[in-house]
This record gives structure tokens, sequence and C-alpha cells, in this order.
């Protein structure tokens, strides 16, 4: 469930010149969440968190964010059929996406901006988000 709070902070901070940006973070681990959400935050991130893919489409239903990045195996919907879903979606389509996984790619990687292999350092994700927000 979407919380007020989270959404009169984004209300806020579309308005708002120069704000930081929003990260949508989507992972099914609790531990893994919480601890890349801080590394976000403390790098000046506003961020929005999803324990799955179906979560993480009720917030870019509700919420606009400008960077998702996503787990990709999952309960409910994977990141895979969470990539298609927003490449497939003519208001979300433009929305780089950071996909992470343990795994191989698959060869499923062509809905997503960049694949970072598991475990993940947070300067590489933090890097990478700087590198997407600046194309």
């Amino acid at each position: 469930m979407i919380r007020q709070d989270a959404i009169e902070i984004t209300r806020f901070l579309a308005e708002t010149p120069d704000t930081p940006q929003c990260v949508l973070l989507v992972e099914d681990d609790p531990a893994l969440r919480r601890y890349l959400e801080v590394v976000l935050q403390r790098a000046g991130y506003v961020v929005m968190t999803a324990g799955d893919g179906l979560e993480a489409m009720k917030v870019l239903l509700t919420l606009q964010v400008d960077v998702i990045v996503t787990d990709a195996l999952m309960p409910n919907l994977d990141g895979y059929e969470l990539c298609r879903f927003v490449r497939n979606s003519d208001h979300l389509a433009h929305l780089p996406i950071i996909l992470l996984s343990a795994l191989d790619p698959k060869n499923s990687t062509e809905h997503v901006d960049v694949f970072l292999a598991k475990p993940i350092s947070p300067e590489v994700l933090l890097s990478t988000i700087s590198k997407l927000a600046a194309d």
C-alpha cells in the first residue's frame, strides 16, 4: 500500500526545482532492500521501495519516479515482467531501468538500460544511477 506521506513527498519534489531524483527500489529481500535504501538516501536520493514487481507497478502508476532499480527474480511479478510493463507504457517508457541479479542476464535484458550482477557494490550502483541521470 502506498502511504499518503509518500504521495505528498513526490508531489512536492515534482513542483520544486533542483530537487533530488526519486529512485524506485524494487527488491524482495528486506535486508538488502533496506541496505540499498540507506545507501541511496545517504547519496541524496529520495527512495520509494517495493517488495515485488506488483507493488512497484502500483507505485509507478501513482507516483513520479526518475529511475528504477529492480531485482530480476521476485514473487508475484518478477523484474523482467516489470521491465516489459514499463517499456510498453507510454508514460513510463522513458524511465531508466537498472536490473540486479545474481544470475546470468539470460538475454532478457533488452528492456533494461543496465544489468548489474549481485552482490552489488554501492559505488557501482551510485555511479550507474548518476551516469543514467546525466544521459
